[in-house]
């Protein structure tokens, strides 16, 4: 049984009430002509329901399977047959369904960082669950990665927290980075750990920390004068917004980093809100931005293939970068939302995404599947 297995069990976990849950269904998928200098087509796509947010891709490194986070749950799917092998809920041992990241460390174990749950952890039936009481920064995670020697770092709301698997320890840094607020952690080769927070880029070596803003070369300028986003990217919780957008226009503010991604050439990527995708190597900020052939000014997310393409989800849809020349995907390719929250490259052919309403299954040199085609 295929992927639309996932949608049986998002629904359920939406319906609340007596009424049972809509009958799930294959999207029908209404793309572009194609273009002759990009093999990329939407294979299939699947709804999960118009409010239901997939936020998070993880794969399993020699498993064959890919974990899935929304805000109703996590699932694991098989990608050899797309078969649904298990959801995972608050009755399984997570810690809160909304589910921000999920990380796959070193030794199998499922990291997942909830809104305001704090983190779990999973792996072979087992559970655990890591709250401030234990050491954990915040009850809200949105980050983890792990450096050589197993330890786990861990982004969160109130600063970034060292997990020792050693001791079972935490230990948290908080006034050492540019904002408390952090969305992405990245690690590069020479294990420097790098995080996109609220306020811009700090970085660790172990001993040092240094730090990066729009000041600093971070996010390109605001060329379609973009209102600026009264967010004020101090982190106090009294006054944080979310909201990206202001009457209907996307809003501005470079410093404030939703995703950060350290390349196999040790280039840090750091996707902004309203400045585009900026680009260190390791001197300079490099900045990529709509008018460069972006898709959209806010970059939620960022992902690596193994040729070397670089993939983003914006607000604006999907955006692939080889290098040299920039691919957009939006709705009339067959993506399901334009606000794209989650990237996986599954492999050189295949890419699955992640947006409000479902996931979107993108694959190179292959055919669209038909609408309700489910083998």
């Amino acid at each position: 049984m295929r992927l639309l297995l996932l949608l049986v069990a998002v629904w359920w976990l939406a319906g609340c009430s007596d009424t049972p849950p809509p009958e799930p269904r294959q999207a029908t998928v209404e793309t572009a002509p194609a273009r002759n200098d990009d093999p990329w087509r939407v294979i299939d796509a699947f709804e999960v329901g118009r409010d239901v947010y997939v936020r998070t891709l993880a794969l399993e490194p020699g498993a064959d399977r890919l974990w899935v986070g929304t805000s109703l749950g996590v699932h694991q799917v098989d990608l050899a047959d797309q078969s649904l092998l298990n959801t995972f809920t608050r009755a399984d041992g997570l810690a809160n369904e909304y589910v921000f990241s999920i990380f796959v460390d070193h030794d199998g174990y499922k990291w997942m960082g909830t809104n305001g749950g704090g983190a779990s952890r999973y792996k072979d039936g087992d559970w655990q669950v890591f709250f401030p009481l234990h050491g954990l920064a915040d009850y809200w995670v949105y980050s983890f990665n792990q450096q050589a020697d197993g330890k786990v770092w861990i982004g969160t709301w109130a600063g970034a927290s060292l997990w020792d698997p050693a001791s079972g320890e935490f230990k948290t840094y908080f006034d050492e980075l540019v904002n408390e607020w952090v969305y992405g952690i990245g690690i590069d080769s020479k294990q420097r750990v790098w995080f996109g927070t609220e306020g811009g880029v700090s970085m660790f070596d172990g001993q040092n920390w240094r730090v990066w803003t729009h000041k600093d070369g971070l996010g390109a300028g605001n060329e379609d004068n973009l209102p600026i986003s009264l967010n004020t990217g101090l982190g106090t919780r009294s006054r944080h917004d979310l909201n990206v957008m202001a009457e209907g226009q996307p809003t501005y503010n470079p410093n404030y980093i939703f995703s950060i991604h350290v390349d196999r050439r040790d280039q840090v990527w750091a996707g902004t809100w309203g400045g585009g995708v900026s680009r260190f190597d390791g001197k300079q900020w490099h900045n990529y931005s709509v008018n460069d052939g972006l898709a959209g000014a806010l970059v939620y997310s960022i992902a690596e293939a193994d040729n070397g393409d670089m993939w983003f989800g914006t607000n604006k849809g999907l955006s692939r970068f080889d290098g040299e020349r920039w691919f957009n995907y939006g709705r009339q390719d067959g993506l399901l939302s334009e606000h794209v929250y989650a990237i996986a490259p599954v492999s050189d052919n295949e890419v699955w995404v992640g947006s409000r309403g479902g996931v979107t299954r993108f694959g190179r040199g292959v055919q669209q599947q038909e609408a309700g085609n489910t083998e």
